[in-house]
């Protein structure tokens, strides 16, 4: 590897990073008081903080308590550009980011931090009925599909009918499903039953379908089983070897038997963004870019790719997980690979990556926490959740208004964010109105 080209000639080094999740925007924090004229590209203005997207879409918490703007979060720094675009592509010869209106933005460093969408393994026809969780625009959708499902059931007199309405499905038992799944059993059976007075939401069914053997399957085995035990404490029925097969607006298939459901959740997979796709890069079968050992593209020392957008081994031989401490410590990597560059050090640095554990909760008092050697679950696992979620969100009003939130939730049992918001979308009928304007 030589020197940058522009070092060579004297001036700024460019760097575009596309994507304002954890990587992009730890890389961006990372490069601060570097020599560098930065771009940041996202087609969303808001940062997101992804672990607690569940919550808004079970109506814990409201979309501004997890999201930031992110030229407000980067507004004391002159040397960063943020603009609102979508890419389309990257012309790595020329060193040139593509644009949807037609621009282009030149880079000598250039960071794809560009994120994930769920997956329906070959079926995305299922992706109307079967919504993912990925952004706040799915949150929100998810949120209106609960609460408008409890709305028509309290309108519908033919009970088979009210049944289906008050079934949810939950398809893929990875944290995201269990987290939902214990959510929306806890909303029906300790928030909403005052509110209605034909329907008793408590008797509303939440099925949790997963193809594998057990729930969360990265976990401790003991730990799956506390899990799966605590959701059946809550209620929830879950279904384990079952993969599904088919999604409609009526229900879902799976093992050979028909369901009748009109919500139905999937957090049963993830695809990668098409940046392995800009640039014709190896990939592995979720089509994550397959990163050296420094993150760098094979071929293009030049371009860097992290978080969800790439595959690469852990310590374990393992692939890192697709978690935020783990696109976090990839950005930081990225922008101290960048510093040394500019520092005259063109040596390839290998990215190590740290386990800090894993964590999911089940509902509002009860979690899973594996670190390896320690593992917790319970009350005690719960608040050691709590405090690291609220710990690393950004800005003190925001920690302090979640931990509100949450307290109100435990100890009075109520969320304050059930508000229907949005059109319709596909697969959704129009909730029965008793007034007309």
């Amino acid at each position: 590897m030589t020197l940058p080209t522009d070092i060579q000639a004297g001036r700024r080094h460019r760097v575009v990073i596309v994507g304002g999740g954890f990587g992009g925007l730890q890389a961006v924090h990372q490069l601060a008081g570097a020599p560098v004229d930065v771009t940041l590209v996202d087609r969303r203005n808001h940062h997101l903080f992804q672990p607690l997207l569940y919550q808004v879409a079970t109506a814990s918490l409201a979309t501004s308590e997890i999201a930031w703007p992110i030229r407000h979060l980067l507004r004391r720094r002159p040397e960063v550009t943020t603009l609102l675009a979508t890419v389309v592509g990257v012309d790595a010869d020329a060193h040139r980011v593509l644009l949807e209106d037609g621009q282009a933005l030149a880079y000598d460093t250039l960071v794809l931090a560009t994120g994930c969408r769920h997956a329906y393994f070959g079926h995305d026809e299922w992706e109307p009925f079967a919504p993912g969780l990925k952004t706040l625009e799915d949150a929100t959708t998810v949120r209106r599909r609960i609460l408008l499902a409890f709305e028509r059931a309290e309108c519908e007199t033919d009970p088979a009918r009210r049944m289906a309405l008050l079934t949810f499905v939950i398809v893929g038992a990875g944290p995201t499903g269990v987290e939902l799944a214990g959510t929306i059993a806890e909303l029906a059976r300790d928030t909403l039953p005052a509110d209605f007075r034909n329907i008793d939401t408590r008797k509303a069914r939440v099925v949790l379908i997963e193809a594998g053997p057990r729930v969360l399957a990265g976990y401790d085995e003991d730990l799956s089983t506390y899990a799966l035990r605590a959701l059946q404490g809550l209620g929830v029925e879950v279904e384990l070897d079952q993969p599904v097969s088919e999604c409609t607006a009526e229900g879902v298939v799976y093992g050979g038997q028909s369901l009748e459901a009109k919500t139905i959740i999937w957090a049963a997979g993830v695809r990668a963004s098409p940046a392995a796709e800009w640039l014709g890069a190896p990939t592995d079968r979720a089509g994550r870019l397959m990163v050296g050992p420094d993150l760098t593209v094979p071929g293009r020392p030049e371009i860097f790719a992290v978080g969800d957008t790439v595959t690469i081994a852990g310590p374990d031989g393992r692939p890192v997980p697709g978690i935020a401490p783990a696109a976090k410590q990839q950005g930081q990597h990225v922008a101290q690979a960048i510093r040394a560059r500019l520092r005259g050090d063109i040596a390839p640095i290998p990215f190590r990556y740290k386990h800090a554990g894993s964590l999911a909760t089940i509902g509002k008092r009860l979690a899973v926490i594996d670190f390896g050697r320690i593992k917790l679950r319970g009350a005690l696992a719960w608040w050691i959740w709590g405090l690291a979620h609220i710990y690393f969100l950004i800005g003190v009003r925001n920690r302090l208004s979640v931990a509100i939130s949450w307290l109100w939730i435990h100890t009075r049992d109520q969320r304050s964010a059930r508000l229907i918001t949005q059109g319709r979308g596909r697969g959704e009928s129009r909730p029965a109105s008793f007034t007309s304007a």
